[in-house]
């Protein structure tokens, strides 16, 4: 069985081929969850699994589930899987290449005729991206239980057009009970989203954990003043006070390496005006590390600066955490598998701790999880010009067809 590769070329034709679907000028694609765009994609993606023998299950939520079936259909199935909606100006592999990894798996297993003792499943997961709706990763947050059917059915986008009412009309509110679907591992291979593995110049990324995060909304009040008349010394300047916490943020993050994470990605300064000290600062914070020690060490450093900065300057300053994700440590089973693989196949290798949220953060919740990483060019992701080499894609494929193969054992 150590011989065993997938076809990279057919692996290459399904992701650019889907790629057609929602294609932008720029290479890129916009398919957002739930649109006309996003059904003719995932019609196209269970057409293949049909045509690749799979029978099709698809939830309340509108997980689709396409399974081969094993010798002993008693098992719970050894399942791969990730998402096929995108972000507005997304590309051609986040997600989709983890989607179709599976279904190249599930081909490959049918060209050589090989049978699993366990079933093999992939699945897509419904509005991963939270673009157009949120919360992010909806579809496997529901399965998972993270939140309920119902509150992820209210959920509407701009135009007020709500994820239930949108899931009826593209013809995926399915029947089954989310959760009620059951799963024996879960395996997720995805573009790293980052450089590390660009840098290093390695091929496969063994990802031990995802991390956490916390997010913040802060506010600094001062006064607004004239910015001529106004000594230094007499001004209640909010955004010089905001900007020290900020600095305080990338600080916080740098004392606690390799995987602190600090930053401010938003801010609003009000009035917003050039000859107006800034009576008002609103900005977020988004800190992670790889657990909870260190995340919740890290909460308390941040806390404890603003009170102090509230006490040296007299200004008012509020500190709302808005969003909490634990970090996901992944099954050692699952790692292992992946490493085993990775090891037999001869690829270059290190671990990579992911610092983006994935489906198979939700799925460890219900069973042993594991993910692979593979290089994208320059680190960019939701982004049009998102790349990929093909060996690459190949490579991280091959790997989850022997990883798998361990969990539901070829007979």
């Amino acid at each position: 069985m150590d011989e065993l590769r997938i076809n990279g070329e057919r692996l290459w034709a399904a992701l650019m081929e889907l790629a057609q679907i929602g294609a932008t000028a720029k290479g890129g694609v916009k398919r957002l969850a739930l649109t006309d765009l996003d059904k003719e994609g995932r019609d196209l993606v269970v057409r293949w699994g049909r045509e690749a023998g799979m029978s099709i299950t698809i939830d309340q939520i509108g997980n689709v589930f396409m399974r081969r079936d094993g010798t002993d259909n008693t098992l719970p199935p050894v399942m791969t899987g990730s998402h096929i909606d995108t972000q507005p100006t997304g590309g051609k592999f986040d997600g989709n290449y983890g989607v179709l990894a599976g279904l190249e798996v599930v081909r490959t297993l049918n060209d050589l005729q090989i049978k699993t003792r366990a079933p093999i499943e992939v699945a897509f997961w419904t509005n991963e991206e939270g673009s157009r709706f949120v919360p992010v990763m909806m579809g496997s947050g529901v399965f998972c239980g993270a939140f309920s059917l119902e509150t992820a059915y209210a959920a509407k986008d701009t135009e007020g057009k709500t994820v239930g009412e949108e899931l009826a009309r593209i013809g995926y509110k399915g029947e089954q009970v989310p959760g009620e679907h059951p799963i024996g591992a879960y395996f997720e291979t995805h573009i790293e989203q980052g450089p590390v593995l660009e840098d290093a110049d390695k091929v496969i990324g063994v990802v031990p954990a995802v991390m956490g995060l916390s997010w913040y909304d802060c506010v600094v009040t001062g006064m607004e003043a004239h910015a001529g008349p106004t000594p230094m010394g007499l001004r209640k300047d909010a955004l010089q006070v905001a900007t020290t916490i900020m600095q305080e943020v990338v600080a916080i993050a740098n004392r606690y390496p390799p995987y602190g994470r600090g930053t401010v990605g938003m801010v609003q300064v009000f009035p917003n005006s050039r000859n107006v000290i800034p009576g008002e600062v609103k900005f977020s914070i988004d800190l992670r590390n790889v657990n909870d020690e260190l995340l919740n060490t890290m909460h308390g450093e941040i806390t404890a600066f603003i009170d102090a900065t509230r006490d040296r300057t007299g200004l008012g300053i509020s500190l709302e955490r808005v969003s909490y994700y634990p970090p996901c440590p992944f099954h050692p089973d699952c790692v292992g598998a992946v490493r085993n693989a990775t090891a037999k196949l001869g690829y270059s290798v290190m671990d990579v701790v992911s610092g983006a949220g994935h489906d198979a953060i939700y799925a460890a919740r219900l069973a042993p999880a594991g993910m692979i990483f593979v290089p994208c060019k320059d680190g960019i992701s939701h982004n049009e010009i998102e790349d990929a080499k093909p060996e690459h894609l190949e490579a991280g494929c091959n790997v989850l067809l022997h990883a798998m193969l361990e969990r539901a054992v070829a007979v």
